[in-house]
């Protein structure tokens, strides 16, 4: 009786495991895949990814993730962000302005009176190349 009670135990663990995950993912999808209309990838390879964000005055995006990259602004613009946990932040930025920004999930919308653009430069993870290269002998 015991075997069978653990049996099912770890069974509902591990269905809690795989509902907590499936909903973190559906939380925090990719910025060009569940909202094409802002986001446009104009360029890709094994390292990077870049895309060009433009929203009119007043829209506003779906919750997605970012990882960490660079934001480089066209036109000013003012941003009100919201986070998964409900918080917000508002941000004022310049054309020409750059900055980095760490890996992020955010639901963002333009609260200027002008369309807001960017380039946004997403990095890519990368495998360490040292440790998948012998090492030379006599080092």
């Amino acid at each position: 009786m015991r075997s069978v009670l653990r049996i099912k135990q770890n069974n509902l663990l591990l269905i809690l495991i795989i509902v907590i995950f499936s909903a973190g993912s559906a939380i925090a999808q990719d910025a060009a895949k569940v909202d094409s209309n802002h986001y446009k990838v104009v360029f890709e390879n094994s390292q990077m990814r870049v895309l060009h964000i433009s929203y009119g005055p007043g829209e506003k995006s779906v919750m997605h993730h970012h990882p960490e990259g660079l934001a480089i602004f066209i036109t000013n613009g003012k941003v009100k962000f919201t986070f998964p946990d409900g918080k917000t932040k508002t941000t004022t930025v310049k054309a020409g302005q750059v900055i980095w920004l760490p890996a992020q999930t955010h639901l963002p919308k333009n609260t200027g009176t002008k369309r807001f653009e960017l380039y946004q430069i997403e990095m890519k993870p990368q495998i360490q190349q040292m440790e998948m290269k012998p090492k030379p002998e006599g080092k």
